[in-house]
């Protein structure tokens, strides 16, 4: 390589790329706005709906069951039915739903039953909400695909 052709490469400006960080901290936001709205929610529907001691933990219950029908749903509509932003889904599936459902308190909820003398209740809500929160994805998103694809056909 001749000296002129070598200058001529070292004098060619390097493309910078952007670090993973910056390109990811969009969506790191959106999941940190979502979250702290989900997570809102669910505080509210806690206090809405306190445990007695000792009691089925419904509020905690009827958000893991809600918002797997609703995660459901949603997959249903940015998979299927419309090309969604890319932060959408974090945002909604990841921050929202992800800080709404509260499989850490289900996890408490157990222990405080089973460390309170209530080890029958605590196996009926471990078993429970698993079947109902199974139970709510799968059909909400058959019921989403059907009502919103098949009026497509």
């Amino acid at each position: 390589m001749t000296a002129p052709e070598a200058q001529s490469l070292r004098a060619r400006p390097t493309p910078r790329r952007r670090s993973e960080w910056r390109a990811q901290t969009p969506v790191v936001a959106v999941i940190a706005l979502g979250g702290a709205l989900g997570a809102c929610a669910r505080y509210g529907l806690a206090l809405a709906w306190p445990t007695p001691p000792g009691g089925f933990p419904w509020a905690t219950f009827l958000t893991n069951v809600v918002g797997c029908a609703v995660i459901g749903v949603f997959m249903v509509l940015i998979t299927d039915v419309w090309a969604a932003h890319r932060l959408v889904r974090p945002f909604f599936g990841t921050g929202v739903l992800g800080g709404f459902t509260t499989f850490s308190t289900y996890a408490v909820d157990i222990r405080k039953l089973v460390d309170g003398g209530r080890p029958g209740l605590g196996l009926a809500y471990l078993a429970a909400t698993l079947c109902a929160a199974l139970a709510a994805v799968w059909l909400a998103s058959v019921a989403a695909r059907r009502l919103l694809i098949g009026r497509k056909r």
